[in-house]
């Protein structure tokens, strides 16, 4: 299902090249990055929106998401096996120059996001330890899966500076069209608001990289940052939740961590 070229060692070297280069992080973009055929039938099978088993419809975003695959073709269980082996993880790290990368089997690490018409995801860094193996996320990989997508319509993948005062990098959501990028404090990225007709989605699958921890971190969950156009009442009620939100959930964490919750589920 992946296209073949993505092995071959001149690809891997200009590949590295280009990641490592890339600003204002570093990212990786690989065009028909699965053979037609696969891409064409993930494309024709992807779940429509009313079938998408968790809704985001909040401040910062308006999106879709589904992880349960067996619900699904089995065309997208057979391209997460192929991600999941170890030949793609080893050429996933020669790319990067990262180590031990690791890959998990639940919702945290793989599965389909899709937006339709208004779906927008606004900037923001991702959670940095995986909630339940507590491994640290290194990197994000997503492949663009909507055939058809028109520049006017918006949902760009947007690339920001680190004081999220200017958008670097702005990359179109191409079929076949993968992205990898690194996760770190600065990675602040989303995307645009869609304005696409209502019989045409947004659709990606994501996959995300982890690795045991390589500094000493103190858990978030995503957070969120307003934009330089954002109107005042937004920017306040933006810090005012993403300060709430992470102190609730960073409790959470370290509950879990220390096993005082599965005590407590555990009394009688």
């Amino acid at each position: 299902m992946i296209n073949k070229k993505l092995y071959d060692e001149e690809f891997i070297r200009e590949a590295k090249r280009k990641y490592t280069e890339a600003t204002p992080f570093k990212f990786l973009i690989i065009d028909e990055f699965l053979d037609a055929s696969a891409a064409n039938q993930l494309s024709k099978y992807f779940p429509s929106l009313a079938k998408m088993n968790v809704n985001y419809n909040g401040l910062n975003e308006k999106k879709t998401e589904h992880s349960s695959f067996s619900e699904l073709n089995n065309y997208f269980t057979q391209l997460k096996e192929k991600f999941f082996q170890q030949s793609f993880v080893n050429l996933i790290q020669k790319i990067t120059g990262l180590e031990k990368l690791h890959l998990t089997n639940d919702r945290y690490g793989y599965g389909l996001h899709q937006g339709g018409k208004g779906s927008f995801l606004d900037i923001h860094i991702d959670y940095n330890l995986h909630p339940v193996e507590k491994k640290q996320r290194r990197l994000n990989l997503l492949l663009f899966l909507s055939h058809k997508w028109e520049d006017t319509w918006g949902g760009d993948l947007q690339f920001w500076n680190q004081d999220v005062t200017n958008c670097m990098r702005s990359i179109k959501p191409v079929f076949n069209r993968c992205v990898i990028f690194e996760c770190n404090e600065i990675s602040y990225h989303g995307y645009n608001k869609i304005t696409c007709p209502d019989n045409i989605t947004r659709k990606s699958f994501y996959l995300y990289f982890f690795s045991s921890p390589t500094v000493k971190l103190s858990f978030h969950d995503t957070v969120f940052k307003p934009k330089p156009n954002d109107s005042k009442l937004k920017k306040f009620k933006v810090k005012l939740k993403e300060v709430i939100k992470n102190q609730i959930k960073r409790t959470l964490y370290n509950l879990r961590s220390g096993g005082i919750i599965n005590k407590m589920l555990a009394s009688p």
